[in-house]
């Protein structure tokens, strides 16, 4: 298929793009001195048609991320039928009444970020005992545009999500501000997860994952870098 303007990857490049990224993966991990599969790989599929993620889904690729609640689920819904093996992470802001939804689509919530959110996923897994892991969203950067928890409440946020709502934290999640040096925020979010206990750390897109890794990213996020160039969409979400 030809490239769009929307999309600059060739939907027959998708297979190749994806061996090149976890090829560069395994490379910044080696550096780090850590081991490759310490590292996963969430393709960013936000705003893809389903025949360009169904040719990541075919050339071995299992987990993807999307942006929007009501967008996943018109695209996924075929796709999940045809690999049920797939793991779909929820990386853009979650509206309250759309908890429901998520929880029943999503398999990672990347985005929890204020305790009514919170209080809304635990009531939903708690009723529908489904297990979904949860990142909570530090806003590195405290910028005001931006959703996220500030550092200086993290540990207090922390301690609710885990400990009062019994929420599966597994890792925290942060999008430095653009023009930013990254590797700063990064080990910021990973200082906050050192010192409660925290192993999974969700940071690095297309442009930084390589030090995201060395700063000891668990999941990175990336897009274009597998995709190409998406149209560009409002949101402060950064992917």
């Amino acid at each position: 298929m030809d490239a769009t303007p929307e999309n600059d990857v060739p939907t027959s490049d998708i297979g190749k793009n994806l061996e090149y990224v976890k090829a560069s993966i395994d490379l910044a991990a080696s550096r780090a001195r850590r081991r490759s599969n310490s590292v996963n790989l969430v393709a960013i599929s936000k705003t893809q048609k389903a025949e360009r993620i169904r040719s990541a889904l075919l050339a071995g690729h299992k987990v993807f991320g999307e942006n929007r609640v009501q967008e996943a689920s018109e695209k996924w819904l075929d796709l999940r039928t045809e690999s049920p093996d797939a793991i779909l992470h929820l990386i853009g802001p979650l509206q309250t009444n759309k908890v429901k939804r998520a929880v029943e689509l999503f398999d990672v919530i990347q985005t929890i970020d204020r305790p009514k959110l919170a209080r809304s996923l635990a009531r939903e897994i708690e009723r529908t005992g489904k297990v979904v892991d949860c990142f909570i969203q530090i806003n590195s950067g405290e910028e005001a545009q931006k959703a996220g928890v500030l550092p200086t409440d993290a540990d207090a946020f922390i301690s609710l999500c885990r400990d009062e709502l019994k929420l599966p934290i597994v890792g925290l999640m942060c999008i430095p501000p653009r023009g930013d040096v990254p590797g700063l925020h990064f080990g910021l979010v990973a200082e906050l997860a050192r010192r409660n206990g925290i192993t999974g750390l969700s940071m690095g897109m297309s442009g930084d994952y390589e030090e995201a890794v060395r700063f000891g990213a668990t999941h990175v996020r990336i897009g274009t870098a597998i995709f190409g160039a998406r149209p560009i969409t409002k949101g402060p979400d950064g992917h």
